[in-house]
């Protein structure tokens, strides 16, 4: 027997009780007569004592273990003199009477340790030592309880669990596929799924009309840190449903989840519309938790000699309450800087200062008079001890990078509360972009989004400008400005999605070898139906209010893509490309 308990569960209530242990040594202590070890499994740490006058040659041998080295103890539990409030073990230790060493350890390349020296690349290449660490071991324990309870709400809500097939066929609409080339078919290749749309949407013809998977799903797309090459959705479908309806079930999902793991009660989720969200805040998924929304300045700034303003297509504002006297002339330089970073591309900041004795400091000054100025208060919401910060340029461009303003903002000023969850349905988005560079429409969601039912008539008999104002029966779940989910109600009639293939560039040749198996199914009373997708990977983080998802991930890629401690990808030799009928053009720098 390796263990009769865990490292993590003796207590007073063991005294005197003989035990067996097996785990990882975390530190040893040698204090003369006596040694003291930590030995941690997943679930603790528990003392160990090892005395030189009870056994020395036990002792000496304790010396010698290393941290990481795997060992089996018996002994008594018996109470600690010296107790340790801060260890759920803290008040007992176990008087060890032997010892096997089941593995030694080679000196770990960081130490196992909640804080650890280990940089992002070590810790990923030595993951197996990585997980051992608390706060990984921790949010993968959190991402399989949050997997259960999933499971666990929408079974009992008459949602059925389906597999989909994992090789699929490229599509070529949304991010690049992972392709996979088949060797019984040459020159031919499966596809691994961005989501299972189309499978889901064939249940929904098939009469299994509340669907869902927590499934894995592959996008060939650059990373950062919420973004991963393959990462786990929970995909859901129902059928005979309206928009409403669904998003009040996932509302519901979301709040049992949040209950069930964190024990926090939810509010009403409000809707907020697409157009509404970018004028307020530059962003289709806002942070809601704090104000400092966008404020349009046109009407009040044009007209008065400033060419940059004069110029510009928009120009808006923000205002951050309060922070007057504590922003300095090398504060505000600095925060112009971070605006005029590549990855935001402002080409300057204009700011406002509303001093407390009243008077006003602007970079505008020499434009606008402080009458000007301070005419401008209500429109700001701004008072004296403000700062007014304004952007200009291209709208969309513009506003983008006051959401970013705002939320740095938000967090040089801790308006942006860990603990604190404001979610929120985005709705009404747009059915298609225009885009100039290819000339064409492109899906917002994708191909198979409904416009709203309002807008169908206009979608089949409009002109090309009726086409880039259509809305969407879409809708995106966000939370602290996060977008957790989105999803929409489906077009389930083959006229209608054949429309929507010609608005975007699809032959109907190209249409139907792509989707015919889909638009086929139509003709066999599909009932309207919608889903929606939640980020499983990206709930897990603003659950636990970090940024990262790679820390939820058991085994995660790096910035280029690669796994670290498997060193993937690699190459395969000749003959395996030979079977697969792949010849390399070029050479492949190893």
């Amino acid at each position: 027997m390796y263990r009769t308990h865990n490292c993590g569960e003796l207590r007073m209530d063991h005294l005197d009780q003989q035990v067996v242990l097996s785990g990882w040594v975390q530190i040893g202590r040698d204090l003369g007569g006596m040694t003291f070890v930590d030995l941690r499994d997943r679930y603790g740490i528990t003392q160990l004592v090892f005395n030189m006058d009870d056994n020395d040659e036990l002792c000496q041998k304790a010396r010698k273990l290393g941290r990481e080295f795997v060992i089996k103890v018996e002994g008594v539990v018996k109470e600690r003199a010296s107790k340790n409030p801060n260890r759920p073990t803290g008040d007992i230790e176990i008087i060890v009477s032997s010892m096997d060493i089941l593995n030694a350890s080679l000196v770990p390349p960081f130490t196992i340790e909640d804080e650890s020296d280990g940089g992002d690349d070590l810790r990923m290449k030595y993951r197996y030592l990585d997980i051992r660490r608390n706060p990984v071991k921790e949010n993968l324990i959190f991402r399989g309880q949050l997997a259960f309870q999933t499971r666990k709400h929408l079974t009992e809500n008459n949602f059925i669990e389906v597999e989909t097939p994992v090789l699929i066929k490229s599509t070529p609409e949304g991010a690049r596929d992972f392709v996979v080339p088949s060797r019984m078919n040459p020159g031919q290749f499966y596809a691994l799924p961005q989501s299972p749309q189309t499978y889901k949407q064939i249940l929904m013809v098939a009469g299994m009309d509340r669907y869902f998977q927590i499934v894995k799903c592959f996008r060939d797309e650059d990373l950062r840190a919420d973004r991963q090459p393959e990462f786990t959705q929970i995909d859901c479908e129902m059928a005979f449903v309206t928009r409403d309806q669904i998003l009040d079930t996932f509302e519901g999902l979301t709040k049992y989840l949040f209950k069930a793991m964190l024990d926090v009660d939810l509010p009403e989720f409000p809707k907020m519309a697409y157009d509404e969200a970018m004028k307020r805040y530059g962003s289709d998924k806002p942070d809601t938790r704090f104000g400092m929304e966008l404020v349009e300045m046109n009407d009040l700034v044009k007209g008065h000699g400033f060419g940059v303003f004069d110029s510009a297509e928009y120009v808006g504002a923000i205002c951050a309450k309060g922070i007057a006297e504590k922003y300095s002339n090398k504060d505000l330089k600095g925060l112009t800087d971070w605006v005029m970073r590549p990855q935001i591309g402002a080409k300057g900041l204009v700011y406002i200062k509303f001093n407390a004795d009243g008077s006003i400091k602007s970079t505008i000054g020499k434009f606008y008079s402080d009458d000007v100025i301070n005419g401008w208060k209500d429109a700001l919401g701004a008072e004296i001890g403000d700062i007014v910060f304004m952007l200009s340029g291209e709208t969309e461009k513009t506003r983008k990078q006051l959401n970013e303003l705002r939320l740095e903002m938000g967090n040089r000023l801790g308006l942006r509360k860990a603990g604190e969850y404001n979610p929120l349905w985005v709705v009404d988005f747009p059915l298609l972009e225009w885009d100039e560079e290819s000339n064409r429409f492109h899906a917002m969601h994708h191909p198979f989004t409904s416009p709203k039912k309002e807008e169908v008539s206009r979608m089949l008999d409009g002109d090309h400008e009726t086409m880039k104002s259509l809305k969407a029966d879409a809708y995106d779940l966000v939370i602290n400005g996060v977008e957790i989910g989105g999803g929409s109600i489906r077009i389930h009639d083959r006229a209608l999605q054949q429309k929507n293939f010609d608005l975007l560039g699809f032959t109907k040749e190209e249409a139907e070898s792509q989707f015919g198996f889909l638009m086929g199914a139509f003709e066999y009373g599909a009932p309207p139906h919608g889903g929606i997708a939640f980020g499983f990977d990206r709930l897990c983080a603003v659950m636990n209010g970090v940024d990262s998802i790679r820390d939820f991930i058991a085994f995660p890629k790096n910035n280029s893509g690669r796994d670290m401690m498997i060193d993937a990808p690699s190459l395969i030799d000749e003959d395996q490309l030979d079977e697969l009928n792949i010849k390399l053009t070029t050479e492949v720098e190893v």
